[in-house]
């Protein structure tokens, strides 16, 4: 026998039984959370055109995708994240829309990466989508609405890091630097390699005030008011403006009494480069990476045709579990279900017809017995 059978490719695994129901109770306590902000469903292809999510669109590399041909030749991937998806459905059904649209989705993501540290390459997402919506007030709609959501789910000790990517590209600009160069740095910065970000810096005839602004991103983080050293550094608008944003946000957090959840990190980037406004991702003990991610792409929609603002976030629902399992956080409870036992054929006759009734209430039924023949 091929043992091979036997056994999940690295990065991928079966779940069942108890596991498998607590999971289920977290993604229902996900959908409901959502779904009470008004969220409408949406559901995407498992696997889409490989331009869905090429090098223009700024996600996932060619090379941690998952390919695939079809019969004509063309190339598809298996999503490795939804946000492009969800965008381009809004451009086709939604192309002359303008009120906002609020959309979720639930589903697998699929990453072809070595896995580090137990990391799995097939992933269970949940998230909303706030489309055509470009205030101040929808992303402090995200981020409530993501406290909602981890809350929901059991958890009370995590926190929402949020950052904004223009202050970071109005910086860019300010130093002159071209569009790969600034990739290149924003990678360093996010790995906190200030070694690697000043050998890029060094080609560049830029001013020692903006190359030392750049190098101490890494260190503007805390409370909004422990980023006044940010407002210091910065001497172009585009990253005044993206600072004044997060002081709004942060007004709009505190009436909504979420913000002791809530930091700021200037040196938050993603590996997404469609994102132009805030990021935030959602931390909590136990889970060895973010266990929500979202942020702003105001420029995604128009790859796809449509000029349209937005902002969303995704729970990845495994890291979520994660974190559950090692704070021992009571996950909502699944109802139990209820047992009739039966030992001949007119006691399971009386219980086959209870549990119907049972049943038709919403409830789990098991029977269980043995009629003697």
């Amino acid at each position: 026998m091929n043992l091979n059978i036997l056994h999940t490719p690295e990065g991928v695994r079966d779940l069942y039984g108890a596991e498998l129901r607590r999971k289920h109770q977290v993604e229902t306590a996900v959908r409901g959370t959502i779904d009470s902000f008004g969220y409408e469903p949406i559901e995407t292809p498992t696997f889409e055109f490989f331009d869905v999510f090429s090098r223009e669109v700024g996600t996932t590399p060619s090379k941690d995708l998952y390919k695939l041909f079809d019969k004509d030749g063309n190339t598809l991937v298996l999503r490795p994240d939804f946000t492009p998806s969800i965008a381009r459905c809004a451009a086709i059904y939604f192309m002359k829309d303008s009120a906002p649209l609020r959309l979720s989705y639930e589903g697998k993501t699929f990453a072809n990466v070595k896995s580090l540290q137990g990391k799995l390459q097939e992933v269970t997402q949940m998230g909303a989508e706030l489309i055509q919506d470009g205030s101040v007030q929808a992303d402090a709609e995200m981020i409530i609405l993501v406290v909602s959501v981890l809350k929901a789910c059991g958890l009370e000790n995590f926190q929402i890091s949020v950052g904004h990517m223009e202050y970071f590209k109005g910086l860019c600009e300010e130093a002159g630097l071209d569009r790969d160069t600034e990739i290149a740095l924003r990678e360093a910065i996010s790995a906190k390699n200030i070694f690697a970000a000043e050998e890029l810096l060094a080609p560049f005839s830029i001013s020692e005030d903006v190359k030392q602004a750049l190098l101490k991103v890494t260190d503007l983080f805390g409370s909004v008011m422990d980023l006044g050293l940010a407002r210091e550094l910065a001497h172009n608008a585009r990253s005044i403006a993206a600072l004044d944003r997060l002081k709004a946000l942060s007004e709009i957090l505190k009436a909504g009494g979420v913000d002791r959840y809530v930091s700021y990190d200037l040196g938050l980037l993603s590996k997404y480069h469609y994102y132009t406004g805030i990021i935030f991702k959602a931390y909590s003990y136990g889970a060895g990476d973010a266990i929500v991610k979202g942020g702003r792409y105001d420029q995604l929609l128009h790859y796809f045709g449509k000029d349209a603002p937005a902002v969303g976030f995704a729970v990845v629902v495994d890291d979520v579990m994660e974190a559950l399992d090692y704070q021992k956080a009571a996950i909502p409870a699944a109802e139990e279900a209820v047992t009739l036992s039966y030992h001949n054929e007119e006691t399971y006759l009386k219980a086959l017809a209870e549990a119907a009734v049972l049943r038709g209430q919403g409830r789990r039924v098991v029977l269980t017995g043995e009629v003697s023949k």
